[in-house]
């Protein structure tokens, strides 16, 4: 019987199959990379009812964190500020701009667009529902704000920074002395460890000086006593 196919097509399946291949391989990375919350949340930068510039704020004038977020050593999760906290001031500061109109809408009686609605600030940061987290038991254990925010001090508008992915956690997790810091530097954004070690002795159990962050975190860690864990119920309650 003739052959109706050229001999070529013998090996046309295997050709389909390889092209098959590495087309599914490209969805598999691009699916890996771009749905990831490097990709998805980095960068992330809304638009607020206030343009409220944090370099200025804490970068020119060193406001504390604490004082808009005033729960962040006390509670699971760090609050934003209240008009009543903005007004505080700006009731004395640049209280006419035109930038503030919101804020005066939303707390001052005398303004005349008075309505009292409250400022609805809008979430940079957010964790998944099924991780849990918990802002007083990091900070009061030497994590500064830095290591999951970046230099917030810095920022005209606040933005995500850092992944917050469940690698991102567990480096910490698994290497904490990499962060860790004296609890009077952990709200200090602009801390330098070689900084502040050349400044203050500090001495480890054998007596010797230290000098490096690494070296630090470890004594922090051992000074603590922390055991920060990496199994799932970490964070999967």
């Amino acid at each position: 019987m003739a052959n109706f196919f050229p001999r070529w097509t013998n090996v046309l399946p295997l050709k389909i199959a390889i092209c098959l291949g590495f087309a599914g391989a490209g969805v598999v990375v691009g699916f890996a990379y771009y749905a990831t919350p490097k990709a998805q949340r980095v960068g992330y930068q809304p638009a607020q009812p206030i343009a409220y510039d944090h370099a200025l704020h804490v970068g020119q004038l060193g406001l504390d964190c604490r004082y808009c977020h005033s729960f962040v050593e006390h509670s699971g999760q760090a609050n934003i500020p209240s008009a009543n906290t903005c007004w505080n001031c700006h009731q004395h500061v640049r209280k006419d701009s035109a930038k503030l109109a919101p804020l005066r809408r939303a707390y001052d009686k005398d303004f005349a667009g008075y309505d009292g609605e409250p400022l609805k600030w809008v979430r940079v940061h957010k964790n998944p529902d099924y991780v849990f987290f918990n802002h007083s038991a990091h900070v009061n254990r030497g994590v500064s704000c830095v290591s999951c925010h970046g230099k917030v001090n810095e920022m005209e508008v606040v933005f995500q920074a850092k992944s917050h992915s469940m690698g991102f956690c567990l480096d910490c997790h698994r290497s904490p002395e990499n962060h860790l810091r004296p609890l009077e530097e952990v709200f200090n954004l602009d801390y330098d460890a070689e900084k502040y070690l050349t400044e203050n002795e500090i001495l480890d159990a054998s007596g010797n000086r230290i000098s490096t962050q690494k070296d630090l975190g470890k004594f922090l860690k051992a000074h603590w006593n922390i055991q920060s864990k990496d199994s799932c119920s970490t964070c999967h309650r």
